[in-house]
Formats: structure tokens, sequence, C-alpha cells
């Protein structure tokens, strides 16, 4: 493994097919501020992670046992767990679904076009919400039909006007330093809205709050409070 230099985000790649696990160490590597610091099946997960911390978990989340989603479920519980990218071969089902609720960072395709790999990886290190295609397309998939969640339009229903742009914006996939540069704010300020949601909507992670943006059906209109 190369040397970390600062600012160099640290990836490990958890997969049980050793050709998917060379194949992505092969992409990531090529960018210049990525680093893959480890690689395994999911026996080896709990290991790797603690050993390297790294910032980014890439994890397939369909493997004997332990499964992807048990994996992530162990993450979770770390004082200053790793964002955590689920990898699929189908589309937002009931796993991937479960896995966002869980607090995964996002999912990606493992047929993901290999260039914007690394972006997607950037993006969840920086605190963004990655999903295949549209975020806010796949948000709105990943609910079933029907209008807005009384439940979850009661829940944003208890956030300021600026806080459901942010919410709208965490929601699109942006991170912190994208909503501050879109709604002309300062890293800092958008930080202590989006602690605010966090607690408001009763959430853990950035991915639940973007669930229940997308059950309040809140994704394209905008606030009329």
């Amino acid at each position: 493994m190369h040397e970390l230099r600062d600012a160099t985000i640290s990836v490990v790649i958890i997969d049980d097919e050793a050709l998917v696990r060379q194949g992505l160490t092969l992409i990531l590597e090529a960018a210049d501020d990525i680093r893959v610091v480890g690689v395994g099946d999911s026996g080896a997960a709990a290991d790797l992670v603690s050993t390297h911390r790294p910032s980014v978990v890439l994890l397939d989340i369909r493997m004997p046992a332990p499964d992807g989603l048990t994996v992530l479920r162990h993450l979770r519980t770390l004082p200053d767990p790793p964002q955590v990218v689920m990898l699929t071969t189908f589309d937002m089902d009931d796993t991937v679904r479960t896995a966002l609720e869980l607090g995964a960072a996002g999912y990606l395709l493992k047929d993901t076009d290999p260039e914007h790999l690394p972006h997607f990886v950037r993006t969840a290190a920086a605190g963004g919400v990655v999903l295949a295609g549209s975020p806010a397309h796949r948000m709105r998939t990943a609910i079933r039909a029907g209008g807005a969640d009384p439940e979850a339009a009661a829940l944003v229903d208890t956030l300021t006007d600026r806080e459901v742009s942010v919410l709208r914006q965490l929601a699109r996939g942006d991170s912190n330093a994208e909503i501050a540069r879109a709604l002309h704010l300062s890293q800092g300020t958008v930080k202590d809205h989006v602690s605010a949601i966090l607690a408001k909507l009763r959430v853990t992670g950035r991915v639940p709050a973007a669930l229940i943006a997308a059950r309040a059906d809140i994704l394209t209109a905008e606030p009329t409070r």
C-alpha cells in the first residue's frame, strides 16, 4: 500500500469476490487522493476496519455469513464509524432500503461507470449521500407511491424553512460544502443546521434523514411555510 498523505481518503473494500476487490482497488488507486488500505471478505471486515480506521468502506451487501447487513450493523456501533457505501447488483431493492435505514451512506451498483467511482468515494468521505443514478430520483423510487407519509411530514414540519432547504439539498446527495455554496451559507452554519435536522427528525445519519424527506414528499416542492 502507498504511504498515506494528509487529506488522502482511506478506503477498505469488503467483497467475497477477489476479482471485484482487485478491480475496485485498481480503479481507486489511480486517483491521487484515494488509497485502498485494506481488502477482504466479510469475515475480515471487523479486523480491517479496526486496524486501518478508513474514511470509507465499500461493502458488498450480499455475502456468505456474515452478510453485508450484519457487517454494517457492527460498523455502525463503532465510536467513530466510517462512511459505509453498499455495493449491490440490484437497484434499490428491500435489502438496499434496509441498509439505508441502518445508516449506510448510500449504495452503488457493481456496474457503475469506473470513471465515476472516485467521485462517489469523495462524496461519501465528505459526508454526502451516495446513490446510483440521480439521488433525488433514487430516493423517491425507494418510497412506495401514494403521496406524503403523514408521520414523515409531521417530522419535517418541525423544521424551520432554512432547515427544510438544507434537508432538500442533503437528500439530493450534496455534501456540507455543496449545500453551503448552493444556499450561500458558511460550512459551519450548514453543519449546525444538519445537526439540528438530525435531532428533530430523530435519526443518526444523513441517509435516514433523506429517506424521511422522500417520504414527506419535499424533494421537488419548495417550502410553503
